[in-house]
């Protein structure tokens, strides 16, 4: 039998009418705004289902704004979050899309411009009581909960990586609590998610991305 905690049963405490319209969509932005490394310059946002349908309604869209400007569930401003992206000039829209079979009905893209003019695509879902994943990040498929500290890599996808990256955690006794890996193709580039018991120091980023195989390395903060 599954055992449940208060916050399945209660939801988060937030701002805004709806756990996984409001709360759910206030973490996907931060873990979009964490994968992305900050504020983005620009983000165009893809509402799938039943966000799509009711995000006016419900806050959806404050909300998702809220959480790329860092601002927590239970954070007041975001009723005003527009204003504030605007001040740090954040451009934004909206769009109502239908990504087809397979997504959760509380599904949204983000399609982010960095400042440093790199372009990355978000896939996440909201999946009821504050409770989110993320699925997609650049076209692959991932699983990211956003629960732990999260080291996401892009390699090579050749033998020994998943050992290299797990002695430098060995090392500084970071204990993984999870590791998944996933790929396109075989022997192509592939995307290790990390989530680990512990906070990851930037040291230790910095020497995972030394690895030879390692392309890119990002550090996920809970949401």
């Amino acid at each position: 039998m599954r055992e449940y905690s208060c916050f399945d049963i209660l939801g988060p405490i937030m701002v805004g009418p709806s756990s996984s319209h409001t709360a759910g969509a206030v973490r996907l932005g931060r873990l979009a705004r964490s994968i992305i490394g900050g504020l983005p310059e620009e983000v165009e946002i893809l509402l799938h289902g039943s966000f799509a349908q009711t995000y006016r309604g419900h806050g959806t869209d404050l909300a998702l704004i809220g959480g790329l400007l860092g601002f927590n569930t239970n954070d007041v401003r975001i009723r005003d979050s527009f204003s504030f992206a605007q001040s740090v000039g954040l451009k934004f829209r909206f769009i109502s899309t239908d990504l087809g079979d397979g997504f959760h009905p509380n599904t949204v893209k983000f399609i982010v411009f960095t400042k440093n003019q790199e372009k990355l695509t978000i896939t996440g879902s909201s999946i009821g009581g504050g409770n989110v994943v993320i699925t997609e990040i650049n076209g692959y498929e991932i699983k990211l909960k956003g629960d732990l500290p999260t080291i996401i890599t892009t390699h090579q996808d050749v033998p020994g990586v998943i050992s290299r990256v797990s002695g430098v955690l060995a090392n500084y006794k970071i204990n993984i609590a999870f590791m998944r890996v996933f790929r396109k193709e075989k022997r192509k580039l592939a995307q290790m998610i990390v989530e680990t018991d512990e906070q990851v120091p930037q040291e230790i980023i910095e020497e995972i991305l030394k690895l030879e195989p390692i392309v890119n390395v990002r550090f996920i903060e809970p949401a």
